[in-house]
């Protein structure tokens, strides 16, 4: 038996906006939307995807579960992400290699730095 990664669930306040604003942050296609729900991946046939489901109650605690993104310009990719809409979270970072963002409903995700060798 072998298994197939195919999705990560997003729970989210308004889910149509959120997974919009992940495909654009990501530059992945929406692959299925609804007046409740939207599914993201990088292309229309690759998996895994995003999907964004509604649920009543607000984000209260820290992500259990949280992606770390490395890209080839870290500060530029973080002005670029600051400008969409994301915030910096309120952590102390001091000498880290990384920025920890929160979407626009305050999930965390952090930019990595370059790779150490």
């Amino acid at each position: 038996m072998a298994l197939e990664w195919e999705q990560i669930i997003v729970d989210s306040a308004d889910p149509v906006a959120l997974g919009r604003w992940w495909a654009e942050a990501l530059g992945w296609v929406v692959v299925d939307e609804t007046e409740e729900i939207v599914e993201i991946r990088p292309e229309p046939d690759r998996m895994p995807g995003l999907l964004f489901v509604p649920v009543p109650e607000g984000k209260a605690s820290k992500n259990r579960l949280h992606p770390d993104f490395r890209p080839d310009d870290q500060e530029a990719e973080v002005a670029r992400l600051l400008s969409l809409g994301a915030r910096r979270a309120d952590t102390v970072q001091g000498e880290q290699h990384w920025v920890t963002l929160l979407d626009p409903e305050g999930n965390e995700f952090c930019v990595l730095g370059e790779r150490k060798s």
